[in-house]
Protein backbone atom coordinates (compact mmCIF):
# COMPACT_ATOMS: atom_id res chain seq x y z
CA UNK A 1 0.00 0.00 0.00
CA UNK A 2 1.48 3.66 -0.92
CA UNK A 3 1.22 6.59 1.60
CA UNK A 4 -1.07 7.91 -0.77
CA UNK A 5 -3.66 5.40 -0.40
CA UNK A 6 -3.75 5.92 3.41
CA UNK A 7 -6.91 7.37 4.24
CA UNK A 8 -8.25 6.52 7.88
CA UNK A 9 -6.15 4.46 10.31
CA UNK A 10 -6.70 3.11 14.03
CA UNK A 11 -5.48 3.07 17.43
CA UNK A 12 -5.47 1.21 19.80
CA UNK A 13 -3.94 1.25 23.89
CA UNK A 14 -3.87 -2.76 24.73
CA UNK A 15 -1.94 -4.50 27.71
CA UNK A 16 -1.75 -2.90 31.06
CA UNK A 17 -2.29 0.85 31.62
CA UNK A 18 0.03 3.20 32.36
CA UNK A 19 0.90 7.35 32.54
CA UNK A 20 1.70 8.24 28.51
CA UNK A 21 -0.87 6.76 26.86
CA UNK A 22 -3.74 9.49 26.50
CA UNK A 23 -0.50 11.71 25.55
CA UNK A 24 0.53 9.43 22.71
CA UNK A 25 -3.45 9.13 21.22
CA UNK A 26 -3.02 12.67 21.18
CA UNK A 27 0.28 13.25 19.21
CA UNK A 28 -1.14 10.28 16.89
CA UNK A 29 -4.11 11.80 16.09
CA UNK A 30 -3.08 15.22 15.96
CA UNK A 31 0.02 14.42 13.73
CA UNK A 32 -2.36 12.55 11.43
CA UNK A 33 -5.29 15.12 11.16
CA UNK A 34 -3.40 17.75 10.69
CA UNK A 35 -0.29 17.16 8.71
CA UNK A 36 -1.93 14.74 6.63
CA UNK A 37 -5.41 14.70 6.66
CA UNK A 38 -6.28 11.24 7.99
CA UNK A 39 -8.79 10.40 9.09
CA UNK A 40 -8.21 8.90 12.92
CA UNK A 41 -10.80 6.12 14.61
CA UNK A 42 -10.49 4.77 18.39
CA UNK A 43 -10.64 0.67 18.83
CA UNK A 44 -11.76 0.52 22.28
CA UNK A 45 -10.46 -1.88 24.80
CA UNK A 46 -7.00 -3.17 23.03
CA UNK A 47 -7.30 -5.89 20.55
CA UNK A 48 -10.89 -6.61 22.09
CA UNK A 49 -12.32 -3.94 20.37
CA UNK A 50 -11.57 -5.39 16.46
CA UNK A 51 -12.89 -8.75 17.95
CA UNK A 52 -16.20 -7.29 19.12
CA UNK A 53 -16.46 -4.49 16.59
CA UNK A 54 -15.84 -1.75 19.02
CA UNK A 55 -14.78 1.20 16.86
CA UNK A 56 -15.08 4.68 17.09
CA UNK A 57 -14.17 8.05 15.44
CA UNK A 58 -11.43 10.26 16.87
CA UNK A 59 -11.14 14.09 16.24
CA UNK A 60 -9.13 16.95 17.29
CA UNK A 61 -11.54 17.88 19.79
CA UNK A 62 -11.93 13.98 20.88
CA UNK A 63 -7.72 14.25 21.90
CA UNK A 64 -7.72 17.97 23.06
CA UNK A 65 -6.75 18.23 27.19
CA UNK A 66 -6.17 14.71 27.09
CA UNK A 67 -2.23 15.01 27.65
CA UNK A 68 -1.95 15.12 31.23
CA UNK A 69 -4.93 12.46 32.00
CA UNK A 70 -3.21 8.87 33.11
CA UNK A 71 -4.70 5.46 31.57
CA UNK A 72 -6.49 5.80 28.28
CA UNK A 73 -9.42 7.33 26.53
CA UNK A 74 -9.92 3.98 24.83
CA UNK A 75 -9.52 1.19 27.46
CA UNK A 76 -7.34 -1.55 27.59
CA UNK A 77 -6.85 -5.11 28.07
CA UNK A 78 -4.47 -7.71 28.68
CA UNK A 79 -6.44 -10.89 27.99
CA UNK A 80 -7.19 -10.28 24.75
CA UNK A 81 -4.49 -12.38 22.02
CA UNK A 82 -6.68 -13.09 18.65
CA UNK A 83 -4.75 -16.21 18.05
CA UNK A 84 -5.42 -17.02 21.23
CA UNK A 85 -8.87 -15.47 22.72
CA UNK A 86 -11.04 -17.28 24.77
CA UNK A 87 -14.46 -18.22 23.40
CA UNK A 88 -16.93 -20.60 25.65
CA UNK A 89 -16.08 -23.31 28.24
CA UNK A 90 -15.84 -27.17 27.87
CA UNK A 91 -18.36 -29.67 29.79
CA UNK A 92 -14.85 -30.25 32.20
CA UNK A 93 -14.94 -26.00 32.83
CA UNK A 94 -11.76 -25.55 31.25
CA UNK A 95 -12.07 -22.83 28.43
CA UNK A 96 -12.27 -22.84 25.07
CA UNK A 97 -9.43 -20.93 23.20
CA UNK A 98 -9.89 -20.12 19.44
CA UNK A 99 -8.14 -18.13 16.78
CA UNK A 100 -10.36 -14.89 15.91
CA UNK A 101 -8.05 -13.49 13.91
CA UNK A 102 -10.84 -13.40 10.92
CA UNK A 103 -13.33 -11.20 13.03
CA UNK A 104 -10.72 -8.62 13.85
CA UNK A 105 -9.75 -8.41 9.84
CA UNK A 106 -13.20 -8.22 8.91
CA UNK A 107 -14.11 -5.12 11.43
CA UNK A 108 -10.85 -3.34 9.89
CA UNK A 109 -12.20 -4.09 6.67
CA UNK A 110 -15.58 -2.86 7.34
CA UNK A 111 -14.26 0.61 8.89
CA UNK A 112 -11.85 0.90 6.01
CA UNK A 113 -8.77 0.66 8.42
CA UNK A 114 -5.76 0.80 5.95
CA UNK A 115 -3.44 0.97 8.74
CA UNK A 116 -3.09 0.46 12.74
CA UNK A 117 -0.96 2.22 15.30
CA UNK A 118 -0.53 -0.34 18.22
CA UNK A 119 0.67 0.87 21.54
CA UNK A 120 1.72 -1.29 24.21
CA UNK A 121 4.08 -3.94 25.05
CA UNK A 122 5.90 -7.30 24.04
CA UNK A 123 2.61 -9.30 24.56
CA UNK A 124 1.00 -6.48 22.79
CA UNK A 125 3.31 -6.56 19.82
CA UNK A 126 2.85 -10.67 19.95
CA UNK A 127 -0.63 -10.76 20.14
CA UNK A 128 -0.02 -8.42 16.80
CA UNK A 129 1.84 -10.96 15.00
CA UNK A 130 -0.88 -12.80 13.77
CA UNK A 131 -2.40 -9.73 11.93
CA UNK A 132 0.65 -8.76 10.37
CA UNK A 133 1.02 -11.78 8.73
CA UNK A 134 -2.66 -11.60 7.44
CA UNK A 135 -0.82 -8.55 5.85
CA UNK A 136 -2.20 -6.02 8.15
CA UNK A 137 -0.06 -2.58 7.93
CA UNK A 138 1.03 -2.50 12.07
CA UNK A 139 3.55 0.66 13.59
CA UNK A 140 3.88 0.04 17.11
CA UNK A 141 4.46 2.00 20.01
CA UNK A 142 6.22 0.61 23.18
CA UNK A 143 4.67 0.86 26.19
CA UNK A 144 5.28 -0.25 29.62
CA UNK A 145 6.20 0.77 33.13
CA UNK A 146 8.75 -2.15 33.09
CA UNK A 147 11.08 -0.64 30.59
CA UNK A 148 11.63 -4.21 29.07
CA UNK A 149 10.59 -4.07 25.50
CA UNK A 150 13.88 -5.21 23.65
CA UNK A 151 14.85 -2.85 20.76
CA UNK A 152 14.08 0.32 22.68
CA UNK A 153 16.56 1.63 25.43
CA UNK A 154 13.15 3.64 27.47
CA UNK A 155 9.37 3.32 27.08
CA UNK A 156 6.69 5.74 27.97
CA UNK A 157 5.20 5.31 31.52
CA UNK A 158 8.51 3.84 32.95
CA UNK A 159 9.72 7.51 34.05
CA UNK A 160 6.23 8.76 35.80
CA UNK A 161 6.76 4.47 37.48
CA UNK A 162 9.96 5.22 38.74
CA UNK A 163 9.14 8.91 40.10
CA UNK A 164 6.24 7.53 41.81
CA UNK A 165 7.64 4.59 43.87
CA UNK A 166 10.43 7.05 44.77
CA UNK A 167 8.31 9.44 46.24
CA UNK A 168 6.48 6.30 48.11
CA UNK A 169 10.44 5.50 48.91
CA UNK A 170 11.23 8.64 50.46
CA UNK A 171 8.09 8.49 52.47
CA UNK A 172 9.15 5.22 54.19
CA UNK A 173 12.30 6.68 55.15
CA UNK A 174 10.84 8.84 57.58
CA UNK A 175 9.02 5.96 59.19
CA UNK A 176 11.62 3.99 58.80
CA UNK A 177 14.17 5.92 60.52
CA UNK A 178 11.79 7.28 63.83
CA UNK A 179 10.82 3.34 64.31
CA UNK A 180 14.25 2.00 63.83
CA UNK A 181 12.45 -0.62 61.63
CA UNK A 182 12.81 -2.21 58.62
CA UNK A 183 10.77 -1.64 55.71
CA UNK A 184 10.43 -3.86 52.76
CA UNK A 185 8.62 -2.09 49.52
CA UNK A 186 7.67 -4.79 46.86
CA UNK A 187 7.50 -2.71 43.59
CA UNK A 188 6.01 -3.59 39.74
CA UNK A 189 8.68 -5.26 37.02
CA UNK A 190 7.57 -8.63 36.33
CA UNK A 191 10.79 -10.30 35.17
CA UNK A 192 12.98 -6.96 35.18
CA UNK A 193 14.22 -5.00 37.77
CA UNK A 194 14.35 -1.39 36.04
CA UNK A 195 11.91 0.24 38.23
CA UNK A 196 13.57 -1.56 41.36
CA UNK A 197 16.98 -0.69 40.44
CA UNK A 198 16.23 3.10 39.04
CA UNK A 199 14.20 3.83 42.03
CA UNK A 200 16.19 2.21 44.67
CA UNK A 201 19.18 4.43 43.84
CA UNK A 202 16.78 7.77 43.54
CA UNK A 203 15.87 6.71 46.75
CA UNK A 204 18.73 6.03 48.64
CA UNK A 205 17.22 3.06 49.38
CA UNK A 206 19.93 0.44 51.38
CA UNK A 207 18.94 -2.99 49.62
CA UNK A 208 17.53 -3.60 45.99
CA UNK A 209 16.66 -7.15 45.26
CA UNK A 210 15.32 -7.67 41.65
CA UNK A 211 14.82 -10.77 38.94
CA UNK A 212 18.69 -10.44 37.53
CA UNK A 213 20.70 -10.85 40.83
CA UNK A 214 19.24 -13.65 42.47
CA UNK A 215 20.07 -12.89 46.26
CA UNK A 216 21.44 -15.23 49.52
CA UNK A 217 19.10 -15.04 52.61
CA UNK A 218 22.20 -15.04 54.98
CA UNK A 219 23.66 -11.74 52.82
CA UNK A 220 20.47 -9.86 53.03
CA UNK A 221 20.58 -10.86 57.53
CA UNK A 222 24.13 -9.70 58.01
CA UNK A 223 23.72 -6.76 56.01
CA UNK A 224 20.46 -5.41 57.99
CA UNK A 225 22.54 -5.95 61.06
CA UNK A 226 25.04 -3.97 60.17
CA UNK A 227 22.82 -1.30 59.16
CA UNK A 228 20.80 -1.14 62.34
CA UNK A 229 23.99 -0.83 64.42
CA UNK A 230 24.72 1.81 62.36
CA UNK A 231 21.97 4.25 60.99
CA UNK A 232 19.38 2.37 62.97
CA UNK A 233 16.97 1.21 60.36
CA UNK A 234 17.05 0.08 56.44
CA UNK A 235 14.73 0.50 53.19
CA UNK A 236 14.72 -2.79 51.33
CA UNK A 237 13.47 -2.44 47.49
CA UNK A 238 12.15 -5.80 46.05
CA UNK A 239 11.24 -6.16 42.58
CA UNK A 240 8.08 -8.91 42.34
CA UNK A 241 10.39 -11.00 40.02
CA UNK A 242 13.33 -11.48 42.67
CA UNK A 243 14.03 -14.82 43.60
CA UNK A 244 16.35 -16.59 46.24
CA UNK A 245 19.57 -18.39 44.66
CA UNK A 246 18.46 -21.25 44.15
CA UNK A 247 14.97 -20.51 44.48
CA UNK A 248 11.57 -19.36 42.55
CA UNK A 249 9.56 -16.46 41.80
CA UNK A 250 6.30 -16.26 44.13
CA UNK A 251 3.11 -16.46 42.18
CA UNK A 252 0.02 -14.61 43.66
CA UNK A 253 -1.99 -16.42 41.47
CA UNK A 254 -2.81 -17.88 38.04
CA UNK A 255 -4.97 -16.35 35.68
CA UNK A 256 -6.04 -18.58 32.66
CA UNK A 257 -7.90 -16.31 30.58
CA UNK A 258 -4.60 -14.33 29.55
CA UNK A 259 -2.08 -15.24 27.20
CA UNK A 260 1.00 -14.23 29.92
CA UNK A 261 -1.37 -16.07 33.23
CA UNK A 262 1.21 -15.80 35.58
CA UNK A 263 0.74 -12.64 38.14
CA UNK A 264 3.45 -12.68 40.29
CA UNK A 265 3.22 -10.93 44.12
CA UNK A 266 4.45 -11.59 47.84
CA UNK A 267 8.10 -11.48 47.60
CA UNK A 268 8.04 -8.34 49.70
CA UNK A 269 6.39 -10.79 52.70
CA UNK A 270 8.39 -14.06 51.83
CA UNK A 271 11.62 -11.48 52.20
CA UNK A 272 10.25 -9.63 55.17
CA UNK A 273 9.80 -12.97 56.91
CA UNK A 274 13.38 -14.07 56.35
CA UNK A 275 14.32 -10.81 57.46
CA UNK A 276 12.44 -10.89 61.14
CA UNK A 277 13.47 -14.93 61.22
CA UNK A 278 17.19 -13.97 60.98
CA UNK A 279 17.59 -10.80 62.98
CA UNK A 280 16.04 -9.13 65.92
CA UNK A 281 14.69 -6.60 63.75
CA UNK A 282 11.12 -5.53 63.36
CA UNK A 283 10.10 -5.36 59.93
CA UNK A 284 6.96 -3.86 58.10
CA UNK A 285 6.07 -4.21 54.33
CA UNK A 286 4.47 -2.22 51.43
CA UNK A 287 3.55 -3.36 48.31
CA UNK A 288 2.96 -0.23 45.93
CA UNK A 289 1.63 -2.77 43.41
CA UNK A 290 -0.86 -0.62 41.02
CA UNK A 291 -0.03 2.85 42.52
CA UNK A 292 3.32 3.02 40.24
CA UNK A 293 0.50 2.89 37.13
CA UNK A 294 -1.91 5.14 38.16
CA UNK A 295 -1.95 8.94 37.69
CA UNK A 296 -0.54 12.09 35.82
CA UNK A 297 2.30 11.00 33.47
CA UNK A 298 5.85 13.65 34.40
CA UNK A 299 7.27 15.91 31.58
CA UNK A 300 9.79 13.45 30.47
CA UNK A 301 7.28 10.87 29.57
CA UNK A 302 5.16 13.68 28.20
CA UNK A 303 7.57 14.72 25.84
CA UNK A 304 8.80 10.88 24.92
CA UNK A 305 4.95 10.25 24.13
CA UNK A 306 4.80 13.28 22.33
CA UNK A 307 7.94 11.88 20.13
CA UNK A 308 6.86 8.06 19.62
CA UNK A 309 3.06 9.05 18.67
CA UNK A 310 4.82 11.37 15.69
CA UNK A 311 7.22 9.08 14.78
CA UNK A 312 4.66 6.55 14.36
CA UNK A 313 2.71 8.70 11.87
CA UNK A 314 5.78 9.76 10.01
CA UNK A 315 7.26 6.22 9.71
CA UNK A 316 4.06 4.76 8.46
CA UNK A 317 4.33 8.03 5.95
CA UNK A 318 7.39 6.86 4.78
CA UNK A 319 6.11 3.43 3.55
CA UNK A 320 7.15 1.44 6.20
CA UNK A 321 4.85 -1.49 7.33
CA UNK A 322 5.38 -3.26 10.51
CA UNK A 323 8.02 -1.92 11.87
CA UNK A 324 8.48 -0.35 15.91
CA UNK A 325 9.00 2.86 17.11
CA UNK A 326 12.15 3.22 19.24
CA UNK A 327 14.54 5.53 21.16
CA UNK A 328 18.27 4.03 20.46
CA UNK A 329 20.82 6.88 22.04
CA UNK A 330 18.58 9.07 22.49
CA UNK A 331 17.35 8.94 18.59
CA UNK A 332 14.08 7.79 17.40
CA UNK A 333 14.28 4.78 14.39
CA UNK A 334 12.75 2.29 13.79
CA UNK A 335 13.02 -1.77 14.38
CA UNK A 336 11.16 -4.62 12.98
CA UNK A 337 7.90 -5.29 15.31
CA UNK A 338 8.08 -8.85 15.74
CA UNK A 339 11.53 -8.45 16.76
CA UNK A 340 10.64 -7.82 20.30
CA UNK A 341 7.53 -9.83 20.51
CA UNK A 342 7.78 -12.18 23.36
CA UNK A 343 10.98 -10.76 24.65
CA UNK A 344 11.84 -9.30 27.56
CA UNK A 345 14.72 -6.41 27.87
CA UNK A 346 16.23 -7.31 31.24
CA UNK A 347 18.90 -5.35 33.60
CA UNK A 348 22.53 -6.08 32.36
CA UNK A 349 24.40 -7.26 35.09
CA UNK A 350 27.35 -4.45 34.20
CA UNK A 351 24.59 -1.98 34.36
CA UNK A 352 26.62 1.68 34.95
CA UNK A 353 23.71 2.03 37.67
CA UNK A 354 24.63 -1.04 39.41
CA UNK A 355 28.15 -0.65 39.55
CA UNK A 356 27.59 3.17 41.30
CA UNK A 357 25.13 1.66 43.17
CA UNK A 358 27.03 -1.22 44.71
CA UNK A 359 29.86 1.38 45.19
CA UNK A 360 27.59 3.55 47.31
CA UNK A 361 27.23 0.90 49.61
CA UNK A 362 23.86 -0.46 47.96
CA UNK A 363 23.59 -4.22 48.61
CA UNK A 364 21.94 -6.26 46.06
CA UNK A 365 21.55 -9.37 48.86
CA UNK A 366 24.03 -11.11 46.44
CA UNK A 367 27.57 -10.65 48.41
CA UNK A 368 28.44 -9.41 51.44
CA UNK A 369 28.67 -5.71 51.86
CA UNK A 370 28.75 -2.31 53.58
CA UNK A 371 31.13 -0.75 56.26
CA UNK A 372 30.43 -2.50 59.96
CA UNK A 373 30.32 1.10 62.13
CA UNK A 374 32.74 -0.18 64.39
CA UNK A 375 35.33 -0.14 62.08
CA UNK A 376 34.91 3.52 61.14
CA UNK A 377 36.97 6.02 62.20
CA UNK A 378 35.88 8.13 64.58
CA UNK A 379 36.00 12.15 63.13
CA UNK A 380 36.58 15.47 66.02
CA UNK A 381 34.58 18.24 65.31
Amino acid sequence: MTTNAIRRIGVLTAGGDCPGLNAVIRAVTKTAILRHGIEVVGIEDGFIGLVDDRVRPLSFRDVSGILTRGGTILGSNNRCNPRHHPTGVNPDGSVVFSDVTPRCLATIRRHGIDALIVIGGDGTMAAAASLVAAGVNIIGIPKTIDNDLVGTEISFGFLTAVATATEALDRLHSTADSHHRVIVCEVMGRNAGWIALTAGVASGSDMVLMPEIPYDEENIARFIDQRMRGPGFAIVVVAEGATPRGGKQVVARMDPLSPDPIRLGGIGERVAEVIASLTAVEVRTTVLGHIVRGGTPVAADRILATNFGFHAIHTLMQGARGRLVVRDNNLYTDIDLLASAGKQRRVPLGHPLITAARAIGTSFGDRPTGIDPASEPSTIC
